[in-house]
């Protein structure tokens, strides 16, 4: 076998020129002492591809976020949680839509309850609300919208005091998921002797 040297020669690899003392065509394979040499010259000729963002690390924020407003909400309801609430009962039907609505609080008084809406509350409206009390002295009054068929999230807002007995503000009732959905209006008042309040139900119908 004779092998043919010659020295300087240019030989042509892809993308790249390289200067060799040993050329070979075709099909045919480097010699032996220049196959390590190609390899590596072929290696870091290829065009580096960026990484994209990796996987895992979307699964973690997703999972990150997930879990933090989980945590929210459950802060939330321990936040505005009503377990030292003494309830009663409203001992009548009303329409809240197109008026106020009382209930007796035993022997501590009677509260009144209107929402200003123009006789049809509807989701994600701003609502004025009005809460009257008699026969007890309130030093805050709150009220909230729940679900009265599923969790739907607590809606509570603080009312602010006008002149006696009279506390006013405004609420927000939250979007709607079915053609019509029942909610219910819980009104607690801060009193001398604890937390007490009642509750009206309503429906509304998503537009």
């Amino acid at each position: 076998m004779i092998l043919s040297i010659y020295v300087p020669f240019a030989c042509d690899i892809p993308a790249q020129r390289y200067r060799c003392d040993y050329c070979y065509h075709g099909n045919d394979s480097p010699p032996h002492g220049l196959r390590s040499d190609y390899s590596a010259m072929k290696m870091t000729s290829k065009p580096a591809h960026s990484a994209g963002f990796p996987a895992l690390r979307v699964l973690i924020l997703v999972t990150g976020l997930a879990l933090a407003a989980c945590a929210w909400y459950a802060f939330s309801h321990w936040l505005h949680r009503d377990s030292d609430v003494t309830w009663f009962p409203p001992t009548s039907s009303c329409n809240l839509h197109a008026a106020p609505c009382s209930a007796t609080l035993g022997d501590k008084g009677r509260i009144t309850f209107a929402v200003q809406a123009n006789g049809r509350i509807d989701a994600l409206e701003i609502l004025p609300l009005e809460v009257e009390v008699d026969g007890v002295t309130a030093t805050q009054v709150e009220v909230d919208f729940i679900g009265r068929d599923m969790d739907l999230g607590l809606h509570r807002f603080a009312l602010s005091a006008g002149a006696p007995g009279h506390f006013q503000g405004h609420g927000q009732v939250g979007i709607c998921t079915q053609s019509v959905m029942p909610w219910r209006a819980r009104v607690i008042l801060e009193t001398a002797e604890g937390k007490v309040g009642s509750w009206f139900d309503f429906d509304v119908i998503r537009s």
